[in-house]
């Protein structure tokens, strides 16, 4: 029976059933039993049967915010979309227009390097007095932002005036453009430029201060401005890896979560002059694990930990929460420890231990996963050790033998990518991811293990410190825990 077939039997038998005897009605629920298998359920021995992409682009967008955490006193939970897509808040919806996938993983592949460059230590440019007004800039303090995907609206000061941000974990200082802003020094964004002088709640912090020192010794600090009044302000400063500069005023501010939950003296970024690739968004979430980070800032609160669920496409939601469960609502993650990064303290890293395709274990020996693998909601696709990605490349295409192989495009990295031109469905192996501790995840098939009918998995060239992207984290409720020194991983979260 074809899947197709099995949809047209279930929708007949169904009927039937309201009149059927327990007999006929057994029969039926085999039926059911049988379609739920081909048309998605798991085969024995490691393989979905899926709906190619071009068969399901006309599903219907499901934005309504349904989260488990949601109702969790203890937590704080926002709803998140991919920017690009029909969830998304129309202030930053490119109205279903986005980047061509050549450009996005021109823009990942920018990203990962620059996350993986850290190692060798920080740099610093000076910007030229049209950029920046001459501000020096240490150029490690984070990610580049133009391949970032994921946005959430939060409240600025008081009254609260909603803002819709990125959401990064590859930075910590959090930051939206402010009025004076102009169309010369700032990017153009739908949403009114945030008004500090109409918020009762937001103070400027003075260049002389500890929290201004603070700042200068975590990298940001970007000297000492002048405002109007005469007063010497603390400024800060980042350049993002892809060349992108926020320069403006370090303040404090009440951050609206949701109604009733609010974060008093939130400090974040005032920009003033920001220059580059943004587009439409109204700042960055910085979710990193330095002081700066939202994380850190609420650790008092919320312990220091955060979790979000990645929607399995574009057009659904998942969701941004902070804090961790309660020891008794844990049973459904599964848990790594969490370790420092030599990098500093911005990033998450986990050490992989294996990997599995079609349920069996691939022959990669322990020394390729030695340098850890860094969790990152920004990069798109995951870069795996040189010897990891052969193997695993060798294996999915081996699964994937029915189907054509398209040749290598020099425009992307991506180069395990198929024709699945004239099917509705395909077979998809299964693909796991085992960590330190044993904790093993079955990523979603197929939207955690293709990106538009490519394997969304590439070799970084060496069998250094790897990079797990979003794609292979979607519909999984990651949970950043490092008051507990762990990372979980809940499947089916969104």
């Amino acid at each position: 029976m074809s899947p197709l077939l099995c949809t047209y039997s279930y929708s007949a038998a169904t009927s039937i059933a309201a009149m059927a005897s327990a007999p006929l009605l057994l029969c039926v629920l085999l039926i059911f039993t049988y379609c739920l298998v081909a048309l998605g359920g798991r085969h024995e021995g490691g393989f979905v049967v899926v709906p190619t992409s071009t068969s399901s682009a006309t599903e219907q967008a499901a934005c309504s915010f349904v989260s488990q955490v949601a109702s969790d006193p203890n937590r704080a939970s926002v709803p998140l979309a991919h920017r690009h897509g029909p969830c998304a808040p129309a202030s930053v919806s490119s109205g279903g227009v986005k980047p061509s996938l050549a450009e996005r993983l021109r823009r990942d592949r920018a990203r990962r390097h620059h996350i993986l460059s850290m190692a060798t230590g920080r740099t610093t440019v000076t910007l030229s007095d049209s950029d920046a007004a001459g501000v020096s800039i240490p150029t490690s303090l984070g990610a580049a932002v133009d391949s970032l995907q994921y946005v959430v609206t939060l409240g600025f000061g008081t009254p609260a005036v909603e803002q819709t941000v990125l959401i990064d974990t590859g930075s910590d200082l959090s930051w939206v453009q402010c009025k004076p802003c102009n169309s010369t020094s700032c990017y153009p964004q739908k949403d009114p430029l945030f008004d500090p002088t109409a918020s009762s709640s937001y103070a400027h912090v003075p260049c002389d201060t500890g929290a201004c020192r603070d700042l200068a010794n975590g990298g940001y600090g970007a000297g000492c401005t002048n405002s109007t009044t005469g007063k010497s302000l603390c400024q800060y400063g980042i350049q993002y890896g892809n060349l992108d500069t926020t320069v403006g005023v370090y303040s404090t501010e009440t951050l609206t979560l949701k109604p009733g939950v609010a974060i008093k003296n939130f400090s974040f970024g005032c920009g003033l002059s920001q220059q580059g690739k943004f587009d439409r968004f109204d700042g960055l979430l910085g979710l990193g694990g330095a002081p700066e980070s939202l994380v850190s800032q609420t650790a008092a609160t919320y312990g220091g930990a955060f979790s979000y669920c990645l929607p399995p496409g574009n057009g659904t939601t998942g969701f941004l929460s902070l804090g961790a469960p309660g020891s008794n609502n844990t049973a459904a993650f599964v848990f790594t420890p969490l370790h420092s990064s030599p990098e500093g303290p911005t990033f998450y890293v986990v050490t992989l231990t294996g990997i599995s395709v079609a349920g069996k274990v691939l022959d990669i020996p322990p020394a390729a996963f030695r340098q850890g693998m860094i969790i990152d909601s920004g990069t798109v696709v995951t870069g795996l050790p040189e010897t990891a990605y052969a193997a695993l490349r060798k294996a999915f295409r081996s699964a994937m033998s029915a189907y054509p192989l398209l040749p290598p495009n020099e425009d992307q990295d991506l180069d395990t990518c198929y024709n699945f031109t004239g099917l509705s469905n395909v077979t998809v192996p299964t693909v796991s991811l085992t960590f330190d501790g044993g904790a093993t995840i079955d990523l979603d098939v197929p939207h955690g293990i293709l990106l538009e009918d490519c394997l969304a998995f590439v070799g970084d060239g060496s069998d250094d410190t790897g990079i797990i992207g979003n794609v292979n984290q979607r519909t999984f409720e990651v949970l950043y825990d490092s008051g507990r020194g762990r990372v979980g991983f809940r499947p089916g979260a969104c």
